[in-house]
């Protein structure tokens, strides 16, 4: 009954999840209003926004929303929120976090050069591989080799998590500021339209009983 006429095909799902239904404007309405909606204190929402805010700087690719997660709940924060915050990593704002955080962490660390969104994607590729390789090599006959990562922690890893805790601290210390005020501006105007459903329901059984 609720099932798609035509099922989407692997390429529309794949499309989709770089670029939503709607555009990103519209997906990220939504998620903001969902985010207003959540049914915790003002504070523990802003916590778990700001969890998932910064998590999404870092180069935990894959594992961001665990790992905001775990945050969240250490720092008493809304886990949902904390999911909401991770999607300021997405695909169209993840290229600049990276070449911001990368070029950042690099200057903090003194390592000279730059490096461009598809060399830091690229190595991140190549070092997902490798592990895999190393992975099955220790319980199979293939050789392991770690030199790759070693590179590749030291010329963009390393630097990544450095710029991108700096960048990702300043972004979640502004979400929490501004998240407050627009969960508590929601909070307030749903007890006012609670308020009035009530003074309405109370004159109209006042009314009832004096007309009986």
């Amino acid at each position: 009954m609720f099932k798609r006429s035509k099922p989407r095909t692997y390429g529309q799902l794949a499309s989709e999840f770089v670029y939503p239904p709607g555009g990103f404007r519209r997906s990220t309405t939504y998620l903001w209003y969902r985010l207003r909606r959540l049914p915790d204190q003002p504070h523990r929402i802003a916590r778990g926004m700001a969890a998932g805010v910064f998590l999404s700087f870092t180069p935990l690719h894959g594992f961001h929303f665990i790992v905001a997660a775990l945050l969240s709940l250490a720092i008493r924060g809304n886990v949902l929120a904390a999911f909401v915050g991770t999607f300021a990593g997405n695909p169209l704002t993840t290229p600049f976090i990276a070449l911001g955080a990368v070029g950042l962490g690099r200057t903090l660390l003194g390592l000279p050069g730059d490096m461009s969104p598809q060399v830091i994607f690229r190595e991140f590729a190549h070092a997902t591989a490798e592990t895999w390789h190393n992975v099955m090599s220790a319980v199979g006959p293939g050789p392991t080799s770690w030199s790759g990562l070693s590179e590749f922690w030291q010329e963009i890893f390393l630097p990544y998590a450095v710029g991108g805790a700096v960048l990702g601290g300043i972004a979640a210390v502004l979400s929490y500021y501004l998240t407050i005020p627009v969960v508590r501006r929601y909070h307030r105007r749903k007890a006012q339209a609670m308020a009035a459903r009530i003074a309405k329901v109370r004159k109209a059984a006042d009314q009832g009983r004096g007309t009986g």
